[in-house]
């Protein structure tokens, strides 16, 4: 029979309140939220996947100096208690100098900081830079159970201030480590530079901005290179896969696309989408000089030129002179 004593409910709630109280200090969420008891450690590859193609982002595509391209991933195992980025917060100084210029010693120098002062970060992983705009780059991270978060950052280039990342995913689920995870990532202002387009100059956000989800109508300015108002939704410029590691790091062989997670059951696409793009012209110029006989009409014209051509089966250009009927200038 089980003891039901005053002694006994008291000894139960202080191991109650002991257990709580290990918990937060090791980093891990309370209120309400799930604590991770899985086995302690786990090992994850990490294979990061643009799809920053010409078809796909028609507008603006950067071919030259420099051309579309990643840079290197970054990114660190962490508990609840330390944040990388997150939506709608500003980023700090190392994450602005990351976003802007890609470098990323001031950064790690915060992850470094923040798990020898507050213990909550594990580890830190990176992935090698991708050339172009398509492409895949891997590389491999541990999770713990009181460390069971990650969040990492890759910089478009070129950009202002934009980059694509993950902001605290949770690799456990309960008692066990997730298989896999998969993730279509999108495009994000740092907010702490000004630009619209890729190749904008550097001008500085005053007062800075938080961190905002770039869409196809948002930032709502026909020069913004994402701009693409016939879309309700931008397609997924990148794409991020975990899988947990099993066995030694040299047998693992990254899954092949099209194969649903078991987890998520995600598919992955082997299409890529097309982006219509609009042609879109500049405003008329002034009527030209009207020209002619004396004594009989003659005629004027104005001109445009085209500042967007179109693409994948946008509305195409429309006329680009016209003309009209007047009376000739300076008769004698």
């Amino acid at each position: 029979m089980e003891n039901s004593s005053p002694a006994a409910a008291l000894g139960r709630a202080l191991w109650a309140l002991f257990l709580a109280t290990l918990g937060s200090a090791a980093g891990q969420p309370l209120g309400g939220e799930s604590v991770c008891t899985a086995r302690p450690l786990a090992r994850y590859s990490i294979t990061f996947t643009g799809k920053w193609s010409q078809t796909a982002f028609p507008k603006q595509y950067p071919l030259f100096r420099p051309p579309a391209q990643w840079s290197s991933l970054l990114g660190a195992a962490h508990s609840s208690d330390y944040s990388m980025w997150r939506k709608n917060e500003y980023v700090s100084n190392g994450l602005r100098e990351f976003a802007e210029q890609g470098e990323a010693w001031a950064l790690m120098k915060e992850i470094e900081a923040a798990g020898e002062k507050l213990q909550s970060v594990h580890g830190v992983f990176s992935a090698s830079a991708i050339p172009s705009g398509t492409g895949q780059t891997s590389g491999e991270l541990e999770v713990h159970s009181r460390h069971s978060l990650v969040s990492f950052v890759v910089r478009i280039v070129p950009s202002p201030d934009w980059f694509v990342g993950v902001d605290s995913l949770d690799l456990c689920a309960g008692d066990r480590w997730k298989e896999q995870a998969a993730l279509d990532l999108y495009p994000y202002d740092a907010g702490t530079d000004s630009g619209f387009t890729f190749s904008s100059p550097n001008f500085a956000t005053i007062p800075q901005d938080t961190v905002t989800e770039i869409t196809s109508s948002s930032p709502n300015h026909p020069a913004n290179s994402f701009y693409y108002p016939r879309l309700k939704s931008l397609p997924p410029i990148a794409r991020v896969t975990l899988v947990q590691l099993r066995q030694s790091p040299r047998a693992f062989v990254p899954p092949a696309p099209g194969l649903a997670s078991r987890d998520n059951e995600i598919v992955d696409s082997l299409s890529v989408p097309e982006t219509p793009l609009d042609c879109e012209v500049s405003l008329w110029s002034s009527w030209g000089l009207c020209g002619g006989p004396c004594g009989k009409l003659g005629a004027k014209s104005r001109t445009r030129y085209v500042r967007v051509q179109p693409a994948n089966n946008g509305i195409p250009c429309p006329k680009l002179e016209e003309e009209t009927e007047c009376v000739p200038d300076n008769c004698v």
